[in-house]
């Protein structure tokens, strides 16, 4: 049974870092596709970032330069460095795999001075 357990948000001022982790067990980690994913307030979940099993990176527009996604695969971590946050950035962050399987808690973003 696939488990994924996001850690590491928090409240941090404009312009600051926060860097994510997501633990995920029961999965052949190094062969999957892992993404991260956030929702705001009211809105629906988006697409943030994703690293595949050889190392190739995609990201989304508004993040792209500020955010990188990398792998640990001996440990099974998928991680989320984000620099220049911005208030917009706020939302509540899930990690998966391609195709996505259920869902973990998230971790809380919160940028706001």
């Amino acid at each position: 049974q696939v488990q994924l357990v996001e850690s590491g948000g928090g409240l941090v001022q404009p312009g600051g870092s926060l860097r994510l982790s997501c633990a995920v067990s029961g999965i052949i980690f190094s062969a999957a596709t892992m993404a991260w994913y956030r929702q705001a307030p009211g809105k629906p979940r988006d697409w943030v970032a994703t690293v595949y099993s050889g190392g190739i990176k995609l990201y989304a527009d508004s993040v792209k330069g500020r955010f990188a996604i990398s792998r640990d695969n001996a440990n099974h971590t998928v991680y989320l460095q984000m620099n220049t946050l911005k208030p917009e950035d706020t939302a509540v962050y899930y990690c998966n795999q391609i195709p996505s399987t259920p869902w973990g808690q998230g971790t809380q973003v919160t940028v706001s001075s």
